[in-house]
C-alpha cells in the first residue's frame, strides 16, 4: 500500500452510498460504468482514502472480463470468469455499486449455488501485453459428463460438432 498524501487519511472501511453494505481493503466490488448500458466493472479494493472535505477515493486493481482482454473471449472461458490485471486506478468511492466475491476456480466449482455476485479467477493478466500467468491450465470438454456450461471447454476428438 502506498503512503497517504498530506491532508488525506486512510480509512478502514467505506459504507456504499444508499446502502448499509460496508466494504474494506481486500474486498471485491462492482463499479458503476459511465455507460449505463454496460455491465459493472469488477475491482479489488487496495486502499480507501478521504481528503479534508471527506471526499472518499478508492485505489483499485481491476479485473478484466475475457471479452475486454487482448484475444477476447474463447470457448473455454467460463461465463463468470475474470482475469486479475496489473491495471491499478483511483476512483471515487461513489462509483461503488455493491460487493461481489471472486473465488479461485477450485472454490467456485464447489459452490452449491452460484449467485449473481459470484465470479472466479484463474489467471493474472498483463493489460499492456495481453500476457497471462499461468500461461496454461487444465481444461474440461463439454463431452465429459456431467457437463457444466461454466466449466472450461475445449474441442476434443469426442466433440466433432464444434
Amino acid at each position: 500500500m502506498g503512503k497517504t498524501k498530506p491532508g488525506k487519511k486512510d480509512l478502514d472501511s467505506y459504507t456504499i452510498k444508499g446502502t448499509n453494505k460496508v466494504v474494506k481493503v481486500g474486498d471485491c466490488v462492482l463499479m458503476r460504468p459511465a455507460d449505463s448500458e454496460k455491465q459493472p466493472y469488477v475491482a479489488r479494493m487496495e486502499k480507501i482514502e478521504a481528503d479534508h472535505r471527506n471526499n472518499v477515493k478508492v485505489r483499485v486493481r481491476w479485473y478484466y472480463r475475457p471479452e475486454e482482454s487482448i484475444g477476447g473471449r474463447r470457448q473455454f472461458h467460463g461465463a463468470k470468469e475474470l482475469f486479475l490485471s496489473d491495471h491499478y486506478d483511483v476512483q471515487s468511492a461513489h462509483t461503488i455499486e455493491g460487493k461481489c466475491v471472486v473465488h479461485s476456480f477450485k472454490n467456485y466449482t464447489k459452490l452449491e449455488n452460484v449467485g449473481a455476485e459470484d465470479y472466479f479467477c484463474r489467471f493474472e493478466y498483463k493489460a499492456a501485453t495481453g500476457g497471462f500467468t499461468p500461461d496454461r491450465v487444465a481444461v474440461y470438454c463439454k463431452c465429459e459428463m456431467p457437463y457444466n456450461p461454466n466449466d472450461l471447454m475445449v474441442q476434443c476428438e469426442g466433440c466433432k460438432d464444434w
